[in-house]
């Protein structure tokens, strides 16, 4: 009794230590973000293009980067959700949870989910060139998609091998046909965790620099087209650190905590949302 008494404190003290280590790197990420991005973030900043000079210290902002890593999320994360549903439906519902094709489908996803995303930005790149195409946004949206299609899928694929299948048997007793059930009881059964799939895809896809690094090129100017080059915050702040002048160097780091504070608020605003649908759901 005496050992397991001391096993379980030791473990303990392992606990408490490995996530106040977290805590504190995240802690100590954002307390560096603000303490020296927030001074530096202005009004034009937030409201005005780059302008001549700005990446030597003159005036602009960086609202095309802001506009383009918007762009760049939302598009990538509805193409990305109106494939991964249809596959994991069709893995969950149409095959036997545990086949071995529906086993074979998720080892490929882990696999994609794994691939840096820098070798997506290749294959991109490769694929532009084959067909002499040109950096653009809508180029982006499709790499950013291919990156976070598996993070969709096997995140909404785990929640729903949760539902018991109980609820799959109550609903064909009462003879729902297998899409009446997908699309009714077991999508609405697992939406809160489809709602957090979507969380993490969309920071994902908003915060990645190596797959948009080859595909959307960078511009000054805000793309009115998705055949446009766009500039996103990622790259912004890459190439604001890159420069020599202080000044610009700290507007990488106002921009880091720019693409923060968007993230951040999605977050705020999707557990808002999941909350109260848990609560008035019937």
């Amino acid at each position: 009794m005496k050992f397991r008494f001391i096993e379980e404190k030791i473990f303990k003290v392992l606990m408490i230590i490995a996530t106040a280590m977290i805590v504190g790197g995240l802690l100590a990420i954002l307390g560096t973000i603000i303490i020296k991005g927030l001074p530096s973030i202005s009004w034009s900043m937030i409201s005005q293009t780059p302008k001549g000079g700005y990446y030597l210290g003159k005036e602009g902002g960086i609202l095309n980067a802001i506009l383009g890593s918007v762009y760049l999320g939302i598009g990538s994360t509805l193409i990305a959700v109106l494939l991964s549903l249809p596959v994991v439906i069709y893995m969950n519902v149409y095959l036997k949870k545990n086949s071995f094709f529906s086993n074979a489908l998720r080892l490929c996803f882990d696999v994609m989910w794994g691939v840096p995303s820098i070798v997506y930005g290749a294959f991109g790149f490769t694929l532009m060139v084959l067909f002499g195409l040109k950096t653009s946004l809508l180029a982006a949206i499709i790499i950013v998609t291919i990156v976070i299609l598996p993070v969709i899928i096997r995140s909404v694929d785990e929640i729903i091998r949760m539902i018991s299948d109980g609820l799959f048997e109550a609903s064909y007793s009462l003879g729902a046909t297998k899409l009446q059930t997908s699309v009714r009881v077991i999508l609405k059964q697992a939406s809160p965790g489809i709602i957090t799939a979507l969380l993490v895809a969309f920071g994902r896809a908003i915060g990645d620099a190596a797959a948009v690094l080859f595909t959307a090129g960078y511009t000054d100017y805000v793309p009115t087209s998705l055949f446009q080059s766009a500039a996103t915050l990622p790259l912004a702040i890459f190439f604001q650190l890159s420069t020599p002048f202080p000044e610009v160097q700290q507007r990488a780091i106002a921009s880091a905590f720019i693409l923060t504070m968007i993230i951040l608020i999605t977050s705020l605003l999707a557990r808002y949302f999941t909350r109260n649908y848990k609560r008035y759901r019937v």
